[in-house]
């Protein structure tokens, strides 16, 4: 009778023990759970992300380091001009290989919309975005604003040389002076040429005035050049005095990398572009994307792009910004986003293939 009682004590202690052992295991492992879920744990996140984006190495190589050491998460990234990954998401609709789109006019993000190339998310920041710098949908949200210049090499022209205006770029004295980045292959451009037909076009619904201008802006023009690196360095060294390109570049070409560049912002007006970030609709890595999306728009990353790459932050609760953002002064063109898009693709056809002196292009040949 003892050993059938110490046989039924032994199996009784055993299942309390096993039990507390099983609930001490739940424990920590709600624990641990717990403490995996804060930010930049990496918690249920993919091994990589990646990212296509028209930044540039500088900027993707540094976001590279920071995310990577934040989210123990693998970051690839293509460079490439804005119109450019739009063509390569549009190819990859049906195996996307990106999971983010970092970087291009609003332009270019309205239209990846439009073809169902964009995936909805909207970021834990939305209450610091006015409603003019994200999608009603929430398909793409602004990360900055880029306002468009005229760009000169002040070794060759001095302030008071420059052009002042869109127009004056037609001046005759500026024949062979002008180096433009082969405009179908980036947004920036893309948005400066179709602007010059905008001025004109909301008010005659006739594009051929601006096809004029573009004309006349293409006599005076040198070279197209098949990306930005060669454009910068043909007119640092002089073989051109002259482009039109974006603010904050310039700004950063000169301070930076000691380029001699300086700009004007044209006094009738000029477009302002909002740049922006997307996931990819049926992106590989969908958490990973969502992490780098966030990361990239803190208030510190937002910091970090306006202080050391000039960027101009969309975000309306970023404090002490550089005076060079806080006290510019831009003359904004007043422009309809939803006909520009609608328009553009026609009329950038045109300067194509009627407009542009192909001797000049370089763009094929590096």
């Amino acid at each position: 009778m003892k050993k059938i009682w110490l046989l039924c004590f032994t199996v009784i202690l055993s299942l309390i023990l096993a039990g507390c052992m099983a609930g001490g295991d739940e424990g920590e492992s709600n624990s641990a759970e717990d403490e995996g879920t804060g930010e930049g744990s990496g918690e249920d996140l993919e091994d990589k992300v990646v990212v296509y984006s028209p930044h540039g190495k500088d900027i993707l190589s540094d976001f590279e380091k920071r995310f990577e050491q934040e989210y123990d998460v693998d970051m690839e990234f293509l460079d490439m001009g804005s119109q450019e990954i739009l063509d390569r998401v549009r190819s990859e609709k049906n195996n996307p290989q990106a999971d983010v789109w970092w970087g291009a006019p609003q332009v270019n993000f309205d239209q990846a919309k439009e073809e169902g190339l964009l995936a909805e998310y909207k970021p834990s920041y939305a209450d610091a975005l006015d409603d003019m710098y994200h999608d009603e949908d929430w398909m793409w949200s602004g990360t900055s604003i880029t306002p468009e210049v005229i760009m000169y090499n002040t070794k060759e022209i001095s302030e008071e040389e420059a052009p002042k205006d869109w127009d004056d770029l037609l001046d005759p004295k500026w024949k062979d002076e002008i180096i433009i980045r082969y405009p179908l292959a980036s947004g920036t451009m893309r948005t400066i040429y179709s602007s010059m037909i905008y001025r004109t076009y909301k008010d005659t619904e006739d594009p051929q005035k601006g096809y004029e201008w573009l004309q006349k802006l293409d006599e005076n023009t040198k070279e197209y050049a098949a990306n930005p690196e060669i454009m910068y360095n043909q007119v640092a060294k002089g073989a051109g005095s002259l482009s039109v390109w974006n603010m904050p570049d310039t700004v950063m070409l000169a301070k930076e990398k000691g380029y001699p560049f300086d700009y004007v912002i044209p006094e009738s007006g000029t477009p302002v572009l909002t740049e922006g970030i997307a996931i990819i609709k049926n992106a590989q890595n969908p958490k990973a994307a969502e992490a780098f999306y966030e990361f990239v728009n803190t208030p510190e990353a937002a910091k970090i792009l306006a202080e050391t790459y000039y960027r101009i932050p969309t975000r309306n609760d970023i404090e002490d910004l550089p005076e060079w953002i806080t006290e510019t002064e831009i003359n904004p063109m007043d422009i309809d986003w939803k006909l520009f898009q609608e328009k553009s693709g026609k009329w950038m056809e045109y300067w194509d293939n009627k407009i542009k002196n192909t001797e000049k292009d370089k763009s094929d040949k590096g």
